[in-house]
């Protein structure tokens, strides 16, 4: 099939107007972040440079992301590769809002760990970030609620976006709990339940991605259930492990930023554990509903 080119009034349409937004929110973002300088030398800044590196890798991550999906959409290059361009473009905007929202709290918190630095810059990025979160979240609904003939991908119906929260939640539970000095059995625990579920999930999108469900040798849905019943006993056990290491943290004579993250990585497992149980619901129902 051969390539063509779009007209410039694709650019226009609500779709790309909302993905160009998010392309100068989050290009905006990352200027002002990065042309700020920030003094992470001190110990009790550790934490501070960690969230500042994850938020400058998400902005320019997803602006790259969607700078690609603009582009391959206008000359019309999608039609050419080997993937599922409406599950790739609900992935990256789902995503995006997802990374941008959690990027805003991290930005700020980095903001206010570094008080010294009053420069409105820093004000202006953090605002940027939300701006950006928001742009992801207006495409998202756009492609969700599409009717012109257009069938929506399995990643922008509740069970795809329930996965893409699952990976979400295991990516910044991972995150949170590789900056943390603990090295106890309960530590171990629970980098082994995050990877053990983010696993099946990444793998779940990656073949939603190739579209390749239908090639499954087991019946694809039953796997999914399979996939969703583990991640809800391993993040049963994981919640409550990150619970007793919380309580243990607000007992003692522990530093304030060892104290945030314990209790942002509990209110992530919590999150990701939900999702696991409403995802589990879904796939039981489609099952009964088939047979």
């Amino acid at each position: 099939m051969p390539v063509t080119f779009g007209e410039l009034s694709t650019l226009t349409t609500p779709l790309s107007v909302a993905r160009l937004c998010a392309l100068f929110f989050s290009c905006l973002t990352f200027s002002l972040a990065s042309s700020m300088d920030y003094d992470f030398k001190s110990p009790e800044h550790t934490y501070h440079s960690t969230f500042y590196s994850f938020c400058m890798v998400i902005w320019c991550l997803f602006f790259v992301l969607t700078f690609l999906i603009v582009v391959i959409h206008f000359i019309q290059f999608h039609n050419l590769l080997p993937l599922s361009w409406k599950n790739l473009t609900a992935t990256v905007a789902a995503l995006g809002a997802l990374m941008a929202f959690t990027a805003s709290f991290a930005f700020t918190w980095t903001l206010v760990g570094n008080s010294e630095n009053s420069d409105p810059r820093t004000i202006a990025a953090a605002v940027g970030s939300c701006l950006t979160s928001l742009a992801y979240f207006i495409e998202l609904q756009l492609i969700r609620s599409q009717s012109d003939g257009h069938q929506r991908g399995y990643m922008a119906t509740v069970p795809g976006l329930l996965k893409l929260l699952q990976v979400f939640g295991g990516c910044i539970a991972l995150v949170l709990l590789s900056i943390q000095s603990e090295p106890k059995w309960r530590t171990c625990v629970s980098a082994v339940t995050y990877s053990m579920c983010l696993l099946p999930s990444v793998v779940t999108v990656l073949v939603m991605l190739m579209d390749c469900a239908a090639r499954s040798p087991v019946p694809f849905d039953r796997l999914l259930a399979s996939f969703s019943l583990l991640g809800l006993i391993m993040y049963t056990v994981g919640t409550v492990v990150c619970f007793t290491r919380a309580l243990e943290q607000q007992g003692g004579a522990q530093k304030q930023g060892a104290v945030v993250i314990i209790i942002s990585e509990t209110v992530m497992a919590c999150i990701t554990l939900l999702a696991y149980t409403v995802d589990l619901a879904f796939s039981v129902k489609l099952l009964c509903d088939r047979n």
